[in-house]
């Protein structure tokens, strides 16, 4: 891991940011819908969702690559866009790390940190203390080309934070990193913003990125905004059935709940307590961790995934459901075992269905 110094070249007063009905099109239908979203300073939020949901579109309206269609984004609350309101990209106080990170192939390491900075402060010792802060010190005369993956997405970092941003936007940062440095560099660049302090949304499509990442995760489904809530929030109280399934493993059981306030619904693996009020044809989810196997039973084990720190078993229960299991990584439970699947979790939300 890199070792980051503890320089600081960036503002230290974080501003916030306030998306207030924002909607984009591009003369069709919309890509955004009535978006609102308030960041608080210096707070790291992620924009969570599937490919093509507006999440990108989202991130470059707040840079003013993109000019909503209604609604305004203001920054420490100066109005950048909004109605007769239109401040231009390079007067946002933002930083911006694009998904190929965007580096100049001809230029050296140090130009490249130093090309987004004003002319009156293309200063050597920015750029230096730039470098020091992302671990890259000795790469100053390098060509991107001679780098690594991770140093040239810390390289397109470190341009971003050269100008001193308010505001910093990363577009899938770390998406063309291999899945070992990914983590890695995901690791640093967390500590880096952590002690920064500088407000951030980036996005993802990634929830483990997302959950590791973000103070928030924001989940944005076909334009809209599905739901906003710490990492924990939304993965035990998530707002709706699809987001159960986005942002994380979840067997979905179709449920009948009685008409009688009842705390637990009687499911195919026993009777599960409830923390939410429903009546009628009702589906509930149970995390793959909250569901219990033991030897012996009428259930079957079809798959077992070992996964190192923990397995994922999936099971065919007496009635014929299928369930995914996650149990400890010394469970040695093979394809063909009889086994008893139970619940044993917290209470667990219900979604009406219809």
């Amino acid at each position: 891991m890199v070792n980051i110094s503890r320089v600081d070249p960036v503002d230290p007063t974080p501003v916030g940011l306030e998306v207030d009905a924002v909607s984009v099109d591009y003369g069709g239908p919309e890509v955004l819908s009535d978006i609102s979203l308030s960041v608080t300073p210096g707070e790291v939020i992620a924009l969570l969702g599937p490919s093509g949901c507006g999440k990108t579109t989202l991130l470059r309206a707040i840079a003013g690559l993109e000019r909503p269609t209604t609604g305004s984004i203001s920054l420490g609350g100066r109005v950048v866009s909004g109605p007769g309101v239109f401040v231009p990209p390079e007067r946002r106080r933002i930083g911006m790390v694009f998904q190929d990170w965007a580096l100049f192939p001809h230029l050296d390491v140090a130009r490249n940190v130093g090309y987004g900075l004003p002319r009156n402060d293309l200063s050597a010792e920015r750029v230096r203390e730039t470098l020091s802060l992302v671990g890259l010190d000795s790469a100053a005369g390098r060509m991107p080309g001679t780098l690594s993956g991770g140093q040239q997405q810390r390289v397109a970092l470190a341009r971003a934070l050269a100008p001193r941003p308010a505001v910093l936007l990363l577009d899938e940062p770390f998406s063309n990193l291999d899945s070992s440095l990914r983590s890695q560099v995901r690791t640093e660049i967390h500590h880096l913003l952590v002690e920064l302090g500088v407000t951030t949304v980036f996005v993802t499509h990634d929830q483990d990125e997302a959950f590791v990442m973000g103070d928030r995760v924001a989940v944005i489904h076909d334009g809209c905004l599905a739901q906003v809530g710490s990492p924990d929030d939304l993965y035990r109280r998530p707002a709706n059935q699809w987001i159960a399934t986005f942002v994380g493993e979840a067997n979905l059981f179709p449920v009948q709940i009685p008409d009688d306030n009842c705390p637990t619904c009687p499911t195919p693996i026993g009777p599960v307590p409830l923390v939410s009020e429903a009546s009628g044809p009702t589906e509930i989810m149970l995390r793959p961790e909250d569901l219990a196997v033991s030897p012996g039973g009428d259930d079957v084990v079809e798959l077992v995934e070992y996964y190192g720190h923990d397995t994922v078993v999936s099971i065919r229960l007496g009635d014929g459901t299928t369930v995914r299991a996650r149990t400890d990584a010394d469970v040695s439970f093979q394809r063909g075992d009889s086994v008893t699947v139970t619940y044993d979790g917290p209470g667990v939300f219900a979604f009406q269905v219809g």
